[in-house]
């Protein structure tokens, strides 16, 4: 959902709610199911939504390959709002997130660097097209997940060092995690 933008909810239209819980109650469960799965598979927003609040569980695999969608839905833009405060995925942003704790905390936080590394590439695009680059937080909130495992983590120092400079380098803006990211760079030299 947007985070400039929002529709209004289903309670500002009582009636409608209320004929629509009469025509949904007399439904059966499984005919119930087929119609969200239908919906859901029309509108990722809206399956976000349903993974999120039934805590649908996933494998690594389909968090490595649902992810590159989160982060394309995340940093989409409509380039004739270029140089405006634009709106943007902000629940997309919270999928990257998830995706990527899940990631790191089933153990695969070398699947979750590269995700990360599109997440830098792609969102400091966004906001280098943004007149504010409102969604920089957001940006940081999901990077801060992979930074913070990296710190304790046991890989190779050649390994994380790398992944630090590409993440600098790739960063369009030079302001997003910079600092953290220098500072894990510089923690991983000094034990090389």
């Amino acid at each position: 959902m947007s985070k400039l933008e929002k529709p209004a909810p289903a309670r500002n239209h009582p009636v409608l709610a209320t004929e629509l819980r009469r025509a949904l109650t007399k439904k059966k469960k499984s005919e119930l199911v087929d119609v969200l799965i239908e919906l859901a598979q029309a509108d990722r927003g809206l399956l976000r939504q349903l993974t999120t609040r039934f805590d649908v569980a996933t494998t690594p695999e389909e968090l490595v390959a649902a992810t590159p969608q989160a982060i394309a839905d995340a940093t989409a833009f409509d380039e004739r709002d270029i140089n405006r405060n634009f709106a943007y995925d902000y629940d997309a942003y919270g999928e990257v997130k998830r995706n990527l704790v899940r990631l790191i905390a089933s153990g695969q936080l070398r699947q979750a660097m590269p995700l990360a590394l599109e997440l830098m590439k792609r969102g400091s695009y966004q906001v280098e097209m943004s007149d504010e680059g409102l969604m920089t937080e957001d940006i940081e909130d999901c990077l801060n997940v992979v930074l913070e495992a990296l710190r304790k983590c046991d890989l190779p120092a050649s390994e994380v060092i790398a992944w630090c400079s590409a993440m600098l380098e790739n960063d369009r803006v030079g302001f997003i995690a910079r600092e953290p990211l220098q500072s894990l760079r510089n923690h991983f030299q000094g034990t090389a």
